[in-house]
């Protein structure tokens, strides 16, 4: 994270009152914005909500308000913020930060551009985009699933996204020597499962490797997105041999 700077206090008042501005610029914003116990999106909202309860609506919260924009905020997300605070601080409250707001954002900037709320709720979980519409490979998954490479250089990595009920069909990685998959999950839950061998859930963090040679497919839970790191291990006469999809039967029988 970026050093937060400020020199707002000594350039108002280093000589009316040198030790407020110490305390402003030091303290508050040297030392408090600085720790690292929370991220500074995270302060921003506190910040602006801490305003807002106080009905403080003067220039500090607009500072506060575009300072949590340029910390990641975003349109949707103010609204929201600003109406949840509404019920707890205050309905007049509320008007004044949104008629603040609106000088701060345009209608949907900084949003993610997914019509499906659940969508963007599960981009916004993850640090990896979502990529495109996995077109190319459509043919071999049953649902809808995204492609984004995150390094498609050297050791091939991608982020695959699956949307509910989405899984890819049976398939094997060949290879003579090496090769096969890992598979890190970074979002969601889905299921990994082998030939013969009883499904396994994965939620973000876990991890599956995949020698080659071994037949399996990967996909979401039928209630939530999914998204994993799928990570091409090097080998020697590498190729993947697609197979029959994944039943109905035997998916539906997962929780």
């Amino acid at each position: 994270m970026k050093k937060i700077v400020q020199t707002a206090g000594r350039d108002a008042l280093k000589d009316f009152a040198p030790d407020f501005a110490h305390y402003n610029d030091d303290v508050l914003f040297g030392e408090n914005w600085n720790n690292l116990d929370l991220d500074v999106k995270i302060r921003s909202i506190i910040t602006v909500v801490a305003l807002m309860a106080q009905g403080i609506t003067d220039s500090s919260l607009k500072y506060h308000l575009e300072n949590a924009k340029n910390h990641g905020v975003s349109q949707k997300e103010i609204a929201a913020i600003v109406t949840h605070v509404a019920f707890y601080a205050g309905w007049p409250k509320a008007w004044a930060v949104m008629n603040l707001a609106k000088e701060v954002w345009a209608v949907n900037e900084m949003d993610l551009p997914y019509a499906d709320a659940k969508m963007r709720a599960h981009a916004k979980s993850m640090i990896f985009p979502i990529g495109e519409s996995n077109d190319g490979f459509s043919q071999y998954f049953s649902g809808k699933s995204y492609l984004a490479p995150v390094s498609p250089k050297q050791i091939p990595i991608y982020n695959v996204t699956f949307e509910p009920g989405c899984r890819n069909n049976w398939h094997i990685h060949h290879a003579s020597n090496g090769g096969g998959q890992i598979l890190i999950c970074v979002g969601g839950r889905g299921y990994y499962q082998a030939w013969g061998s009883d499904a396994i859930e994965m939620n973000p963090g876990d991890c599956i490797t995949i020698p080659a040679g071994v037949k399996h497919w990967h996909g979401a839970a039928a209630d939530s997105w999914f998204s994993h790191l799928a990570i091409e291990v090097p080998g020697e006469d590498t190729s993947n041999e697609w197979c029959e999809p994944v039943s109905d039967d035997l998916y539906h029988k997962l929780k």
